[in-house]
Order: structure tokens, then C-alpha cells, then sequence
């Protein structure tokens, strides 16, 4: 009964910003991690950020400095703010929610930045 919606994906030019949302309804408990993974053509899905129920944040390398992950647990909704966006960013980015012995996915956003 996990479900998880992605949006806020779309067309921007290097050096600019966006911000993805994930609703999240069903059975979820704000305890478990939440995070943001991404997938380009002809590449594996990677992990772009997470973030526990407490605000302890992960990012990968790519993205740190750029991307800010962020939740509200009252909500159940997790944010990825993105600036200085490179082309190399493009992919489709996918909400995460990781329980004990359960994965959910959301069925993506697509993000395309280029000129």
C-alpha cells in the first residue's frame, strides 16, 4: 500500500535550478530512511541523496554542495533542491523509501539539463 509520487522534473539550462517533490501516502513510518536516486540512459541507478526521520543527510559526491535534501515527516514528503545543474545531471530521479526488509520506488521524474 506504499506509494510513493514524484514531480517537479522538467527542462533547465546548465547553472540552473530545480526542486523535486515526493508525496508519500499508505503505510509509512517517518522512522525509516528516505532518499533520491537517479538513472541515466545506459547507466545504473545511483544514489543522489538521503535523509533520516532525524535530518541526518547523505549525498553523493556528485552532488554535494549543489543538492539539498530535505522532509517533512508530518507531511511524509521529501524534497531534493537542485542548483547549478550540469548536463551531466540528466536523468530520471527516483523517490526512495527504504523499510527493514522492504524497498519502495516512486516511478520517476525526468530532469534534462541542457542548453
Amino acid at each position: 500500500q506504499v506509494q510513493l509520487v514524484e514531480s517537479g522534473g522538467g527542462l533547465v539550462q546548465p547553472g540552473g535550478s530545480l526542486r523535486l517533490s515526493c508525496a508519500a501516502s499508505g503505510r509509512i513510518f517517518s522512522i525509516y530512511v528516505m532518499g533520491w536516486y537517479r538513472q541515466a540512459p545506459g547507466k545504473q541507478r545511483e544514489l543522489v541523496a538521503d535523509i533520516t526521520s532525524g535530518g541526518m543527510t547523505n549525498y553523493a559526491d556528485s552532488v554535494k554542495g549543489r543538492f539539498t535534501i530535505s522532509r517533512d515527516n508530518a507531511k511524509n514528503t521529501v524534497h531534493l533542491q537542485m542548483n547549478s545543474l550540469k548536463a551531466e545531471d540528466t536523468a530520471v530521479y527516483y523517490c526512495n523509501y527504504r523499510p527493514p526488509r522492504n524497498n519502495y520506488w516512486g516511478q520517476g521524474t525526468q530532469v534534462t539539463v541542457s542548453s
